[in-house]
Parts: C-alpha cells; sequence; structure tokens
C-alpha cells in the first residue's frame, strides 16, 4: 500500500533530482519530462528496493548484500529501458557500465540504510526489572541503587524512593536486567547511575546520580576497579 505521506516524499524526490539535473539529465530532457523521468524512476526504485529488502534474510551484512543485489537487478535494466524508450538513447560500452556501476553504489548504500534502520527499529526494549512492580507507579523509574535498613530494602530511582520489606540479597535478585554490583554488604548500586568514586580510608564511596553516596567496603574495592570505576 502507498499511502499519501509517501506520494508526497516520492514528489518532493523526483522535483530536487529534476532540479539537480543529475547523469546530465538537464541536457538531455526539458523540465517536464524531466521530472516525470524521475518520478517513475524514484517510484519504481522505492517499489523494487522495498520488496528486495524486505525479502532479504540472514545476517546484517548479508541481508545488505543480497538486497542491494537484488535491487540492482531490478533497477538498472529499468533505468536502461527507460532511457532507450522515452530518450531514445541505449547506453552501451564504457557508458553502460558507469551507468550500472552508479545505480547498483546507490542500491547497497540504500539497502544498507534500510537494513540497519529495520534491525535498530524491531530491536525490542528491554523488560523493566521485576523490583519495580514493588513501587507506586509514580517512583517506578530507572534504577540508582539498594541500600538495606533493618529488615528493610531502600530502592532508589530517578523518580524517588520507597522502602520495602524485604531481604537486600532478594531485592537485588529482581534487578534482572540491569548492571549493577552489590559494593557493600548493605548496598547494591546500579552502574550506569554512578556519577563518581573516590577512595575514603580502607574502602571507597560512589557518588550517584540521585541519593546519598554509597560507601564500598575494602573487600569489593577490586570490583569497582573491574568495573572501572576506580583506577588501578
Amino acid at each position: 500500500m502507498v499511502y499519501p505521506a509517501r506520494l508526497v516524499a516520492f514528489a518532493g524526490v523526483a522535483l530536487i533530482l529534476t532540479i539537480m539535473a543529475p547523469f546530465g539529465t538537464d541536457e538531455a530532457m526539458r523540465t517536464l519530462l524531466r521530472f516525470g523521468y524521475w518520478a517513475v524512476v524514484v517510484f519504481a526504485s522505492y517499489s523494487i528496493g522495498y520488496g528486495a529488502n524486505t525479502v532479504a534474510s540472514g545476517g546484517l551484512v548479508r541481508r545488505i548484500g543480497l538486497a542491494g543485489a537484488l535491487t540492482s537487478l531490478g533497477v538498472v535494466p529499468l533505468v536502461f529501458a527507460l532511457n532507450g524508450l522515452a530518450l531514445g538513447h541505449w547506453p552501451a560500452g564504457a557508458a553502460a557500465l558507469v551507468l550500472a556501476g552508479n545505480i547498483c553504489l546507490i542500491s547497497f548504500v540504500l539497502a544498507g540504510i534500510f537494513q540497519v534502520a529495520t534491525a535498530e527499529a524491531e530491536t525490542p526494549a528491554a523488560a523493566p526489572p521485576d523490583l519495580l512492580d514493588r513501587l507506586p507507579l509514580a517512583k517506578r523509574g530507572p534504577l540508582v541503587s539498594l541500600s538495606v535498613e533493618d529488615h528493610y530494602a531502600r530502592i532508589r530511582t530517578l523518580r524517588g524512593e520507597e522502602m520495602v520489606l524485604m531481604r537486600l540479597a532478594d531485592a537485588v535478585r529482581e534487578t534482572r536486567g540491569v548492571v549493577g554490583l552489590q559494593v557493600h554488604r548493605s548496598h547494591w548500586v546500579a552502574l550506569d547511575q554512578v556519577r563518581g568514586a573516590a577512595r575514603r580510608g580502607d574502602g571507597a564511596v560512589l557518588t550517584m546520580s540521585t541519593g546519598p553516596v554509597i560507601p564500598v567496603s575494602r573487600a569489593n574495592l577490586a570490583a569497582i576497579r573491574d568495573a572501572g570505576l576506580l583506577p588501578r
């Protein structure tokens, strides 16, 4: 299905190509004919390229190669036929090789853009950690740190904090999907929320994106060094 927005985009691209007149089309045809020529090329090339990119399968590099090759196989004869039927010009020899080479290069570049953009769009968003289900909706956000106080775990997020009756070990288990470290028997931190680290006595302290500094026990200094938070 071709949507109105796409038709407008096709017309816009055709108009730009009409004005720029690449490949000597300004000398070969007048403005109105040139616009019609590029409109056909743009719409047909999109249709061929979309179909080629849709059927391409395998890894990213394989999909780009297959989609680029299939697009080239469809667009090269199309452009040659248009040039011959509309302009009476059938490229041959070196001119044909140059024209085909340009079309193939454009086809592969566009196939690469399409496949990379599609792969990024289809990457599923990571599921939030189960621990957030224990918080009020208003406080559910990226995890910052966990601290144990008596029989409660203080859960800190970028949207607030909440005390929950549970052991720290159980809370840490429910952080699945968040890269973090238990840096003290009473504290766990999300690594992407650490804003600074400094030695203090036998241990260290971590400055977080929100909330108080988090102490690091001497036994966990090696772990935060391995995580790149402290120089070795």
